[in-house]
């Protein structure tokens, strides 16, 4: 089975997959790449460019590989925003999209500390694009469709 995670930064969503994967299930998380193509004493919230490239490119790899997996094992994928085309594709997989949203301010909250005016970016981007398409999910609430 293939789950898509779904939700803006600092949502929960890497703890909803520690709730609910096993250690033999793929995940799929940018974040979790990123650091462990990072060298030594990285911050663990990297966001230096060229890890990140490097990261994406990774990550596309797994995704491709896990994919035609998913049948033999759970794969978690983090998607912070997938587009309608991603969407679709998930779709034609039978993917569960899960969205995970404590709500904006909580989010905001949490972005604080992080110190990165791009991720308060992304999360304003997350619900705008939410309420533009009417997936709202509800402060405090984890949906899946």
């Amino acid at each position: 089975m293939l789950y898509v995670i779904t939700g803006p930064p600092a949502a929960g969503k890497s703890s909803w997959i520690e709730a609910h994967a096993k250690p033999s299930d793929i995940v799929i998380e940018l974040d979790r790449i990123t650091r462990a193509l990072s060298g030594p004493g990285a911050p663990s919230w990297n966001q230096d460019p060229l890890q990140l490239r490097v990261a994406h490119k990774a990550r596309y790899a797994a995704m491709r590989e896990a994919f035609e997996l998913r049948d033999q094992v759970d794969v978690y994928l983090i998607h912070t925003m997938p587009t309608a085309k991603w969407l679709a594709r998930y779709k034609r997989m039978d993917a569960r999209i899960v969205a995970v949203d404590p709500g904006r301010d909580i989010v905001m909250k949490r972005i604080e500390p992080m110190r990165d005016p791009e991720m308060k970016r992304v999360a304003a981007r997350w619900y705008r694009s939410c309420s533009a398409t009417g997936q709202t999910t509800r402060a405090g609430r984890t949906m899946e469709w």
